[in-house]
């Protein structure tokens, strides 16, 4: 004789001849589910209610500020004065850490080129709330009109306003065409290297040639006598 299918005749339901067994989860499976349960709690409370749990992004923002600080400290704080911006738009290595503080943070209103979208073109000689070159870390650290253009001093370390800044600088001349039309006014060209600088080559090479010149009448002086 055959052996027959055992069936369950407790009173559950049943379809087209199909019977459902009354077989309840194992009690390991039951404490796993327990668990995760009041993990997932805890785990909303600690990261998303409370305000000391850690995030990703304060591991980002700490390992950011942990990196800034290894990378400025061969350069120290610098000064938002015309001479560290007029030397740093001159050093490439520099400048593109400028412009990582500008993809990351100013492209959104600038664009990515600085031509220009919600805020203003950065690549022509028209300014609204610039004159000098200083004013640009003024402008990225304070803001403006109305704070339509965001401080940056509490988000950004004085050195990346430098940088950016000088970044920003560098792009101007470059007449992008943009979204918006010219805004502003006209400002003066930015200053250059001071003239002494590059005239100290020129110092030094007239006192390395007077000792050959001096010495070539001692011989002249001897025939003589």
């Amino acid at each position: 004789m055959a052996d027959q299918p055992i069936v369950d005749d407790s009173p559950e339901d049943g379809f087209d001849g199909i019977h459902e067994y009354d077989n309840p989860c194992p009690m390991w499976w039951s404490l796993i589910f327990l668990a995760t349960f009041i993990f997932s709690i805890q785990y909303m409370l600690f990261f998303h209610v409370g305000n000391s749990g850690w995030t990703l992004d304060e591991a980002y923002q700490n390992a950011k500020v942990e990196n800034l600080k290894l990378r400025f400290a061969q350069i120290g704080e610098l000064k938002p004065d015309e001479a560290t911006l007029i030397s740093y738009m001159g050093q490439k290595d520099w400048l593109e850490v400028g412009k990582s503080v500008f993809k990351s943070n100013c492209k959104s209103c600038h664009g990515d080129d600085g031509s220009g979208l919600v805020g203003p073109n950065l690549t022509d000689d028209y300014c609204k709330n610039v004159k000098q070159l200083t004013d640009i870390p003024r402008v990225v650290s304070e803001g403006a009109a109305n704070l339509t253009m965001p401080a940056w001093r509490d988000r950004l370390h004085p050195n990346e306003i430098v940088l950016v800044s000088a970044y920003v600088a560098t792009l101007r001349g470059q007449n992008l065409p943009g979204k918006r039309g010219p805004e502003g006014n006209v400002i003066p060209p930015w200053p250059k290297t001071p003239a002494s600088k590059a005239a100290k080559p020129a110092e030094e090479a007239p006192a390395k040639t007077e000792p050959a010149a001096s010495e070539s009448v001692k011989p002249a002086e001897g025939t003589k006598s």
